[in-house]
């Protein structure tokens, strides 16, 4: 049985800190056999195209950097040599549309590079530019590759039924799982799931959130891998707290 904890959108320094450093402990106790994350570990607010012309725009981008490195780091320290995977972003692609839109002649500069920026090199984490298939007729994407749906577990089944495999993603902030299996005879031709992991973000940063609202859930997952066969299982922070295979991780 392979045990797979899957890291969702913590867009630091929006991100939970206190949630943060009770999954990072978890890590460490669970001792998992890989450790996913979905993107949008960084915010980047500065080169948002929406940024352009305002004070964010002057953010402290290095700083904001930098701190994502830091807890990208706490996870590497707590997975111990496990593989930790990381998938692209929308959040993370800003600084390249950035480069290309205003100061396109250091596009090619490798040293400005997402990854290199954060340093995932040195803390061996391996960076996908794109749909990562890490299991049989499984892949993980961050979500923004196909349309968003209002539903919880939408965005994902969408683009599973895009690609013809199941998914697990994060982008939307919502936290569920969908599925949808196809029979003949008594028995069981197809099955699909689109899986998304919430996020680990502090609401009350979030403020461009119209009228202060959103269908979010505080959450990461888990993914079981046995003879081939994933199972998804959602994992809900609530109310400072949140409980796996009967034990509970509270602050």
């Amino acid at each position: 049985m392979k045990r797979i904890v899957v890291l969702s959108d913590m867009q630091i320094p929006l991100h939970d800190k206190k949630a943060i450093k009770a999954v990072v402990r978890f890590v460490k106790d669970y001792e998992p056999d890989e450790l996913f994350c979905v993107g949008d570990e960084a915010d980047c607010l500065a080169p948002a195209r929406w940024s352009k012309g305002y004070a964010a725009e002057h953010s402290n981008l290095q700083r904001d950097l930098d701190e994502t490195t830091r807890i990208m780091g706490e996870f590497r320290e707590a997975l111990g040599d496990y593989p930790f995977h990381l998938m692209r972003s929308n959040h993370g692609d800003r600084i390249q549309r950035y480069i290309e839109r205003d100061a396109p002649a250091l596009a090619t500069l490798r040293d400005l590079k997402y990854e290199k920026l954060l340093g995932y090199r040195d803390l061996e984490i391996t960076y996908h530019n794109k749909l990562w298939n890490f299991a049989p007729g499984w892949v993980m994407g961050h979500g923004d590759e196909g349309p968003t749906s209002r539903y919880s577990g939408g965005t994902a089944m969408s683009l599973a039924k895009k690609i013809g495999m199941s998914v697990v993603c994060g982008h939307t902030h919502k936290l569920g799982y969908l599925h949808e299996n196809k029979s003949f005879n008594g028995k069981y031709v197809s099955s699909l799931y689109g899986f998304e992991v919430g996020n680990m973000m502090d609401l009350k940063q979030a403020t461009y959130l119209k009228g202060g609202s959103a269908n979010w859930q505080t959450a990461f997952g888990l993914l079981y891998i046995h003879n081939g066969k994933v199972t998804p299982v959602p994992v809900p922070i609530m109310n400072n707290s949140f409980v796996v295979e009967g034990k509970v991780y509270k602050w």
